[in-house]
């Protein structure tokens, strides 16, 4: 896919690029920002923006892309392609987006550099932005046409049908097509984006997993308020405005269905490993292994910080029980009762099947906790799938 002259001028400067690339995404957004405005308003995450979440993620998508052209230039990391078209799909991203970004990313680059961009590395650079943007317009297109919108058109008003507090801090919010037409098939463990008009008029968008019966027309997505910069992400904006303001009878803007963190395979053993909020997909995926009737060995295991606080903690455990053959545990860090495990999740006692599949969900230190674990059980490592609420740091930090 890289020419081979581009790949000796990438695998040379990337050393260079790789140590600015955080300076370089950084004056990026400035610069986007400043010609667009309205993009941080109405479509990217303020929170994300405010706490440099988005520029860390921007940057390690970059260094990996090259990272792995340099590596093997006939290939392409579909993997993380992948997961990035499905967050862009659900945000209606089109393909004539991409040269507003290559002319503000480029600029940064050559203020960054200076010099050191000569011509020769600005075309190898250049293209490798177009084949990281072509590949990713291209999968965003066929997801698009999978579910049978025009490019980008992604947006239905959704009725809220009702509303249940699950805990302190988490609300479950039924939804169905506002004008009453049949709602979007999805795939258990995939999400919506909602997007609401805060006070300021910025129409900010948040993405939620999606539970419940697949096959009805209401849909469900579980909100958990996010208390601010403090808790080390986004501001909450969002999940603060659904739990201030939405009510049953109110409407939402609700994207169509999208998300990569879907069963590999249906009949093989599976392990779903979730911290807070994340077990929604989780529970998703484990309403369809109980609904099919899911034999092989299902393992479900949740931390959180006490069960009070643990989401749809008894949908978690009735679940579990309608499989024929599962198992469940939690953890928590207090009020941990007689059968639940106390502090970090860890699996040093508990049973992984040979040729088990892993999902996991949660935030990044606990996902990458539990994949070790599971890597030292004998997991392969292309058989453990993540899924990340917000930017996806997990290259970011590696």
């Amino acid at each position: 896919m890289l020419s081979e002259k581009s790949t000796a001028t990438v695998r040379a400067t990337l050393p260079t690029v790789g140590a600015a690339i955080g300076d370089i995404t950084e004056l990026f957004y400035t610069k986007l920002f400043a010609a667009h405005p309205e993009l941080l308003r109405d479509l990217f995450n303020r929170g994300n923006q405010a706490a440099g979440l988005q520029k860390q993620a921007l940057a390690g998508s970059i260094a990996a892309f090259a990272t792995h052209l340099v590596a093997h230039p006939d290939q392409r990391p579909d993997v993380m392609l992948n997961r990035i078209a499905h967050k862009h799909a659900s945000l209606g991203v089109t393909r004539e987006q991409y040269p507003v970004v290559h002319e503000h990313l480029f600029a940064a680059i050559a203020e960054v550099l200076g010099d050191a961009v000569t011509p020769e590395v600005a075309a190898a650079w250049d293209e490798v932005y177009w084949l990281m943007a072509n590949a990713l317009a291209a999968i965003e297109e066929r997801l698009y046409a999978g579910s049978q919108v025009a490019a980008g058109d992604v947006w239905r008003e959704w009725t809220v049908t009702g509303r249940t507090e699950e805990t302190a801090d988490c609300a479950t919010f039924r939804i169905a097509p506002a004008d009453g037409a049949p709602a979007p098939a999805h795939l258990p463990g995939q999400y919506v984006s909602v997007q609401v008009e805060l006070p300021d008029g910025a129409r900010q968008i948040r993405q939620y997993s999606l539970h419940g019966d697949p096959g009805s027309q209401t849909r469900a997505i579980t909100v958990k308020r996010v208390h601010g910069p403090a808790a080390g992400g986004p501001d909450g904006e969002v999940s603060h405005h659904l739990h201030a303001r939405v009510r049953a009878g109110d409407t939402l803007r609700v994207s169509a269905p999208y998300g990569d963190l879907v069963l590999r395979d249906s009949a093989g053993p599976v392990l779903l490993a979730s911290a807070g909020i994340g077990c929604t997909p989780m529970l998703s995926l484990l309403e369809h292994l109980a609904d099919t009737g899911h034999t092989a060995p299902v393992t479900v295991l949740h931390a959180d910080r006490s069960p009070a606080d643990h989401p749809l903690r008894d949908d978690h455990r009735a679940l579990t029980h309608k499989l024929t053959d599962s198992s469940a545990r939690f953890w928590y860090e207090e009020s941990a009762g007689p059968d639940d495990g106390e502090g970090r999740l860890d699996l040093d006692g508990v049973p992984v099947a040979a040729g088990t599949t892993a999902y996991l969900c949660g935030p990044l230190p606990f996902m990458r906790s539990v994949r070790e674990q599971l890597l030292a059980k004998g997991v392969a490592a292309a058989d453990i799938h993540y899924e990340v609420f917000g930017p996806d740091l997990w290259l970011a930090s590696a």
